[in-house]
């Protein structure tokens, strides 16, 4: 009788694997049949957790969360504690994710998550990563040597942070390699120089000809590849991953009570917006919310890589609109360049993605929810067949609907807004042209600084956003104009504006006194002129396999 209880237990969404553990699908990344690992059941909060867990702090909060999916037979619980607090100590802030007030009088909140090493909110999940694999690996090459030691080759793609984040999680560990590609010209200049100016050996930059849609389908390709899973052990750090996923649980909690605190309040209002490329923060928060938190919405912040708004307006998840305003020439205030795949290139380029790879698996759970079907079992089946439909339909079609129960499902937890490169500057001009003397850190460890505890987020008062936070501000306050007074929202701020000069300099050029160095933290001072290591490629996934093979092998050599 297996001791992991059903939310330690793992299936994908496509239907062919079934009862994995935490560490199988942790170390695997992407299943066999192609799809994601979810949990079998979503956990329910133990009946005191408003009360015990109000006062926790980041840390002991992500424990409490992580040991619902995670069984102490897999991980023993104080190894668990030991891998949050490695993985924490790394940030800037104290508190983790710092939760600010930009503007009291609407119940206006910013959840800072950019104080990990490398400024944006992918760290929070990337450092628990890295430090997951190093258990894993070490448990597994414990008294072994040479090529007897288990190696892994973690391949991911990146429109701009997760790369860094992920470089700098596994940066020097030992049995692994990381090979990361990102679409070359389409990162921020301080992006690609956080990526590839690492110079540790494990750490490999691929620049490839295309998009990031490319660099992710090469990365499934790879997976889904024979030939070089016989002979490596690859692992994902996608959000394709399930760790990615879980990791980011913990800040929907974290803010939750840190507004509790500051709302003087045991069950405030609340909606949780959050700018969406790739559909893993925001699913974040549909697992907490699921798990028992109090939301009133999730609101899915996009700019004009707009894929999953069109799916909630219209039940029809297309890579080109066919179906509504879009289909019939757009919107004219854009003004984006289009890529011939249909990828937008916009002021937020993390988010410029045509395929959300995380929204398969809220279509798993909208189908499953949705079924007549009583028995588990077979609930899980034909909910698994759905999505490998609906999956094999937008790779044959471009696209595919669903039906007005499953659109209503998803109604249920979820709002959407569409957010131009017009009204993504206009939203960081508004917000910096505002003295903001509300502005304060909400952590409920009060400090008795008014200010936020921020890293030159700030300038004389004036809070400066990323273009990413921006979009989901410009969403906050449409959101904020049509609901009832006293509800609260907390936007997520996922970057830090210095990763994203160009478009924090076109928004800002004019305003008295701005000066873009005065948001430039001292780690990115010299970046650019820094040594690189980076290898060009085409967007062909065997050019890519055989790279990887060749550079492991040499990898591998030097460790001999």
């Amino acid at each position: 009788m297996t001791p992991h209880s059903a939310s330690q237990r793992y299936l994908s969404t496509r239907g062919g694997s079934y009862d994995l553990s935490f560490e199988d699908v942790v170390l695997k990344g992407l299943a066999n049949d192609g799809g994601l690992f979810i949990p079998e059941e979503i956990p329910s909060l133990p009946s005191d957790w408003q009360t015990r867990w109000r006062e926790y702090s980041f840390q002991d909060l992500a424990y409490e969360i992580f040991s619902l999916y995670i069984s102490k037979e897999e991980i023993p619980r104080e190894d668990l504690k030991d891998i949050i607090r490695r993985s924490y100590d790394t940030f800037r802030a104290k508190d983790i994710s710092p939760m600010i007030t930009l503007d009291e009088s609407k119940n206006l909140h910013l959840l800072e998550l950019f104080h990990g090493p490398t400024f944006a909110f992918k760290d929070v999940a990337l450092q628990f990563l890295g430090n997951l694999f190093e258990y894993f690996l070490f448990r597994r090459n414990k008294g072994k040597e040479g090529t007897k030691r288990e190696h892994l080759t973690v391949i991911g793609a990146t429109s701009g942070d997760t790369g860094s984040a992920a470089i700098y999680g596994l940066r020097g560990k030992k049995d692994v390699s990381v090979f990361i590609m990102h679409p070359k010209g389409k990162v921020s200049p301080i992006q690609e120089a956080q990526m590839t100016t690492v110079l540790d050996a494990n750490v490999h930059n691929l620049a490839v000809e295309g998009t990031f849609d490319d660099c992710q389908d090469i990365v499934k390709a790879l997976f889904a590849d024979p030939e070089i899973n016989k002979t490596h052990r690859l692992a994902a750090v996608n959000s394709i991953n399930w760790a990615r996923i879980l990791a980011q649980i913990t800040y929907y909690f974290h803010s939750y009570f840190s507004l509790c605190r500051q709302a003087k309040s045991s069950n405030p209002t609340v909606r949780f917006v959050v700018p969406t490329g790739n559909f893993g923060d925001i699913l974040a928060g549909y697992f907490a919310t699921r798990m028992g938190l109090p939301s009133d919405k999730l609101i899915i912040a996009t700019n004009e890589n707009d894929i999953l708004h069109r799916f909630w307006k219209t039940g029809y998840y297309e890579k080109k609109p066919v179906h509504g305003i879009e289909a019939e020439g757009g919107f004219a205030e854009d003004g984006a360049k289009a890529h011939p795949s249909g990828v937008r290139e916009t002021l937020a380029p993390a988010m410029d993605i045509l395929v959300s790879s995380n929204f398969e698996r809220l279509l798993w759970f909208l189908a499953y929810r949705t079924s007549q079907t009583e028995e588990t079992n077979r609930r899980r089946m034909e909910a698994g067949e759905k999505v490998q439909k609906w999956l094999s339909e937008l790779k044959s079609e471009g696209g595919f609907g669903v039906s007005k129960e499953i659109l209503a499902a998803a109604k249920e937890d979820f709002e959407s807004e569409r957010v131009s490169d017009e009204q993504t500057i206009q939203t960081i001009k508004d917000t910096y042209s505002q003295t903001l003397p509300s502005a304060k850190q909400h952590n409920g460890h009060t400090n008795g600084n008014s200010k936020p505890a921020t890293t030159g987020t700030e300038h004389e008062g004036h809070y400066i956003l990323d273009p990413h936070s921006a979009i989901g501000i410009a969403a906050t306050l449409r959101s904020i104009a049509r609901v009832p007074a006293g509800t609260h929202h907390i936007s997520l701020a996922t970057a830090h504006p210095a990763k994203f000069s160009h478009a924090v300099e076109l928004a800002l050029k004019d305003a008295p006194g701005f000066s873009f160095e005065t948001v430039l933290p001292e780690q990115f001072v010299g970046l650019e002129k820094m040594e690189k290591r980076v290898t060009g490629c085409k967007a062909e996934w065997k050019d890519v396999r055989e790279i990887v093979v060749r550079e492991v092998e040499e990898e591998r050599k030097g460790e001999r």
